[in-house]
């Protein structure tokens, strides 16, 4: 039975390159912070516990990831003073205190981290003959990275730092890529014997390789340089960006989603399609996302937080906020589905019409130009082109019910709170304040009229003000 599995993420750098305000594990990478990616795959490799080591804006970076991660085993730990990578992982002992088993050690700034390659690493050190295995990778142009340094029978025997490195020593091709499984005794124990004895005056953990090596033999796994990238300023988080959404995008399309053209098409993370989906164009699908099978979603289309069921299509150019949308259902072009909007089976909501904490029931329609907010619409209801729900009074939101098979004429007013019975018609142009009974006509106008020759007369008047002018 192999020991327990824990995991420290470092996430304590401010990231002055990055030139902002903002703490660097902070910065979004297809609606996630950076440091969501590596925590999310030290959990799929077995992690039963992990902890976060915070410094710069800590509060924040916790409150971040606290609520990212919540309900799951994630602790934190504060790094007091930058003393470099060493100090780091020490600075975790505490949130694992009493944990006999590995360590894996990882960092907050490498989004591209496959839970594929963590789980070839903590193979490789539980079957080695050390306390430590690590990942290495050798990238086209190494300047910058720590050295492998191997010795007899091409043995690790330690890490060299490029600043700290001999001519000799920066012609090596092989670079450490930070990433460890230690045992979780030998690990601290290690931390406690680091000194600053360096060009940057940090405890470095490279450190602990040579003490590794010292003891036992080091175990090696080799990754692709692209996979272990980190991010040190904006141009290469939106470096990551891409290769990310690429990889997500392939995903998709091997489990039958079609997307029309990969590269301009962005899919957070975690957002869950159907087969037989068709994804147009220039889509951002974002944020904790459910698409059903046989879906098509429109260009430019953009949905975030949102559930859309089976067979529906979204038109182009359509927005979806935390909205509900049920199967078969067509929505759009150019519609705009706001929070708390529910749509249950074979709803149609045309174009330029919004909507918000609304339902609508089976089979309803508002084809064109609408406004439904704060309402309950029944089953098989017409809604017509311009028929708004005046759901503010300028202190309080009120809400608007129409029953089933209600049918609303173009360019009405329905003024809430207000009731509207099952099959009653509202004559179109009307403004509705009070409720209408079932299979009742609401008519709400000013008489119509006629006076004939009216318009020859106002023009004879027109042009002799003309002349005269």
């Amino acid at each position: 039975m192999n020991p327990p599995l824990a995991a420290v993420v470092l996430c304590a750098g401010k990231g002055t390159r990055m030139k902002s305000e903002k703490a660097k594990v902070l910065h979004p990478l297809l609606g996630r912070p950076l440091a969501y990616y590596p925590i999310t795959r030290a959990f799929e490799s077995g992690c039963q516990q992990v902890v976060a080591v915070v410094g710069h804006q800590g509060e924040q970076v916790k409150a971040t990831l606290a609520k990212a991660f919540e309900g799951q085993a994630l602790a934190f730990s504060t790094q007091e003073q930058q003393r470099g990578t060493g100090d780091a992982v020490a600075a975790a002992r505490g949130a694992l205190t009493g944990f006999s088993g590995a360590v894996l050690i990882l960092y907050g700034d490498v989004p591209l981290l496959t839970a594929e390659l963590l789980t070839k690493l903590v193979a490789a050190f539980r079957a080695g003959k050390g306390p430590l295995a690590m990942v290495t990778c050798r990238p086209a142009n190494p300047h910058g990275y720590g050295r492998v340094l191997r010795g007899h029978g091409h043995r690790v025997e330690g890490i060299v730092e490029q600043k700290d490195a001999t001519p000799e020593q920066r012609l090596i091709s092989e670079i450490n890529a930070g990433l460890y499984v230690a045992d979780a005794k030998f690990l601290w124990g290690a931390l406690e014997t680091l000194t600053p004895q360096n060009a940057q005056g940090e405890l470095y953990l490279t450190d602990i390789v040579a003490k590794a090596a010292a003891v036992g033999e080091v175990a090696v796994v080799e990754a692709d340089a692209r996979e272990v990238e980190g991010v040190n300023d904006l141009v290469e988080l939106a470096e990551r960006t891409e290769l990310m959404r690429a990889r997500i995008n392939v995903r998709h399309m091997k489990a039958g989603v079609s997307i029309v053209h990969p590269a301009s098409t962005f899919i957070d993370e975690g957002v869950e399609i159907g087969p037989d989906t068709t994804v147009h164009p220039n889509v951002c699908i974002s944020g904790e996302c459910e698409i059903g099978s046989g879906v098509t979603i429109g260009q430019g289309s953009v949905l975030t937080h949102s559930t859309v069921g089976d067979g529906t299509e979204v038109k182009p150019y359509s927005v979806l906020e935390e909205a509900v949308v049920g199967p078969r259902c067509h929505v759009g072009p150019y519609a705009r589905l706001r929070p708390g909007t529910v749509l249950d089976e074979g709803v149609h909501i045309g174009n330029f019409v919004e909507t918000k904490k609304t339902r609508l029931k089976k089979g309803s329609k508002a084809n064109h130009l609408a406004y439904l907010g704060d309402a309950e619409i029944g089953a098989g209801c017409n809604i017509g082109a311009g028929t708004i729900t005046c759901n503010y009074d300028g202190v309080n939101k009120h809400q608007t019910v129409l029953g089933d098979g209600v049918f609303v004429g173009s360019d009405t007013q329905l003024v809430a709170p207000v009731k509207i019975g099952d099959g009653a018609f509202i004559a179109a142009g009307s403004t509705i304040t009070e409720n209408v009974p079932a299979n009742a006509l609401g008519l709400s106008r000013v008489p119509q009229q006629v006076k004939e020759g009216w318009a020859e007369r106002r023009r004879k008047v027109l042009e002799g003000m003309k002349k005269k002018g």
